[in-house]
């Protein structure tokens, strides 16, 4: 054990726990705002601090790596207790993590993983990105039955790990029906906004009435496109069924509507187990599992989605 933790862990003995988290100090380099579950995620991360005593340092990284590792050397120069890093991609990582690591400063990764060795970060909280993926992809393979279908496909960041694995997911999920293809695969950058151009352009190269239906690999850039499906005097939910990920308010207000058919939850409180991760590891050396899994959850038409909805938009999305 380092001798940083080691210090800690003598001194939290002689006080309560409250006390100990209320001098933590944590260092957040969010990857930016691009969709409500990501300002939700925000939310609840400070929320979470607040509730313990934290102090949080949060750095909005506007969707740039080059702003998160900025911020990452600058929480390792402040001599904070741990980093919380949501990376923008997955590659790219290895010198700054060595940097905190050299520094005795854990690293935990927040809703996205990185290809970097394990023993630079100490866990990952995140969904089975790969597991929504596929649950979107079998939802679709049953709702269509043995239709021939033609889907197009609006992907995350590239090279974001969600990304990558929410595509490997919904292509195993429709292995087993040659009668799913995917026509036009695009990113839209996790953002509304591009969703709905490149739904746009979708429509103009394909035809609406040759596309059976939409994957988003998050619901902002489903919603986006929903805009564009009703702009090209087509009905979405009916002429195009609607498959994306995250359950943020308004995919569930889109589902009460009948203009989405299904969304996979993506929790946005990722901040919470990775502070009691944190915790426990400052306190007496407690090390997590270097995976934390979050549930996910596939919500339909079946679900009372106006409830939901009601509930969620309290969260900061």
């Amino acid at each position: 054990m380092k001798r940083r933790t080691l210090l800690l862990a003598s001194a939290v003995a002689l006080m309560p726990a409250a006390v100990f988290a209320a001098d933590l100090t944590v260092g957040f380099s969010q990857i930016g705002s691009e969709s409500g579950w990501r300002a939700a995620e925000t939310s609840v991360a400070k929320l979470e601090a607040e509730k313990r005593g934290i102090t949080l340092k949060f750095a909005d990284a506007q969707q740039k790596q080059e702003n998160q590792i900025k911020a990452i050397r600058s929480f390792i120069a402040q001599g904070v207790d741990g980093i919380f890093i949501a990376p923008v991609v997955a590659t790219g990582w290895d010198e700054v993590l060595e940097e905190a690591k050299d520094a005795d400063i854990p690293v935990l990764l927040l809703d996205r993983k990185v290809d970097a060795s394990d023993d630079l970060y100490l866990t990952s909280v995140t969904s089975d990105t790969v597991y929504e993926g596929k649950v979107a992809g079998e939802w679709l393979a049953e709702a269509v039955g043995g239709a021939e279908c033609n889907i197009v496909e609006l992907q995350g960041t590239t090279g974001s790990s969600p990304a990558i694995d929410r595509k490997n997911g919904f292509e195993q999920g429709i292995a087993g029906s040659d009668n799913l293809k995917i026509v036009r695969s695009q990113t839209g950058d996790f953002t509304r906004s591009q969703g709905k151009v490149v739904m746009e352009s979708f429509l103009k190269a394909e035809g609406g009435e040759n596309i059976c239906a939409l994957y988003a690999h998050n619901d902002d850039m489903a919603v986006g496109a929903i805009q564009a499906i009703k702009e090209a005097g087509l009905k979405p939910g009916e002429d195009i069924l609607v498959v994306a990920i995250d359950a943020v308010p308004d995919a569930h207000l889109a589902i009460a509507n009948g203009e989405m058919n299904a969304t996979i939850e993506l929790t946005p409180n990722m901040a919470g187990p990775a502070y009691d991760a944190l915790e426990k590891y400052l306190a007496d050396g407690t090390m997590p599992p270097k995976w934390i899994q979050t549930e996910s959850r596939l919500f339909t038409a079946s679900d009372d989605n106006n409830a939901i909805y009601e509930e969620k938009k309290q969260l900061g999305y």
